[in-house]
């Protein structure tokens, strides 16, 4: 049984080496960017009872980035301390992330796998899921293969777009044919999950909900904010007890 969804992967592959092109296709990737890393630190730090005002408050932490593409999330956390993995199933795009961390001087393990493979032998504090449970193959392995990675009382952010009207009309219609921000066919809305759906699968595993925020895009200022609007993209953290 596998997770990996060839076609998904084949995507994402021909794209790898625009990842760190700020202005390319990854472009609104590096926009949220930002919103996302902030909502991380402040939940692993609060969790953990490190404090943000340190230069590195992420250094006791181990972090397995699922699907971390070329390194956009992986980088950022590795600077703050965190001992970062970073794994994707495409082996191009670790190959990517692989020469951008050695240019930056950055020790991040980056392996092409997936978490349901037995080449990860070791647990983490925090697993990262983000923007990827939308383009794997089998969600319940997926879930079920990343919580055996979670060491007892860390904590899984699950980070995906919400199945509903609004978020066709924003994320494929408006981000793929009208804005273009992405390419056409990056996502489809079936494959879209709602924050129940998810945290049922999870709750079943045995991890509890510790907080679940939406993130919402605003066209006048072309920032992205913290919400409580999960109606488009939303971010749910779970602990392992």
């Amino acid at each position: 049984m596998t997770t990996i969804n060839q076609k998904e992967i084949q995507k994402f592959s021909k794209l790898a080496d625009e990842w760190w092109d700020a202005s390319g296709k990854f472009k609104p990737l590096h926009d949220f960017n930002p919103i996302r890393l902030k909502y991380i630190i402040e939940k692993c730090t609060s969790h953990f009872k490190t404090s943000e005002k340190d230069k590195k408050p992420l250094s006791s932490l181990k972090i397995l980035d699922i699907g971390c593409g070329g390194g956009l999330v992986s980088e950022p956390l590795s600077r703050l301390g965190a001992d970062v993995t970073g794994i994707d199933a495409s082996k191009k795009n670790i190959e990517v992330a692989k020469i951008h961390a050695r240019k930056n001087n950055l020790k991040i393990k980056y392996l092409n796998t997936s978490p349901e493979k037995d080449q990860i032998n070791e647990k983490f504090d925090v697993i990262l899921n983000l923007e990827i449970v939308e383009h794997v193959e089998n969600l319940d392995l997926f879930l079920k293969s990343s919580s055996n990675l979670l060491k007892k009382n860390g904590i899984m952010f699950t980070a995906t777009i919400n199945r509903t009207f609004e978020s066709y009309i924003k994320a494929i219609i408006g981000a793929e044919y009208i804005l273009r921000w992405l390419p056409i066919g990056t996502h489809d809305w079936s494959k879209f999950l709602k924050p129940r759906e998810i945290e049922k699968k999870l709750n079943e595993l045995k991890l509890n909900k510790k907080d679940l925020s939406g993130f919402k895009f605003n066209i006048l200022s072309n920032r992205w904010a913290l919400s409580s609007d999960c109606s488009v993209n939303y971010i749910l953290v779970v602990e392992k007890n």
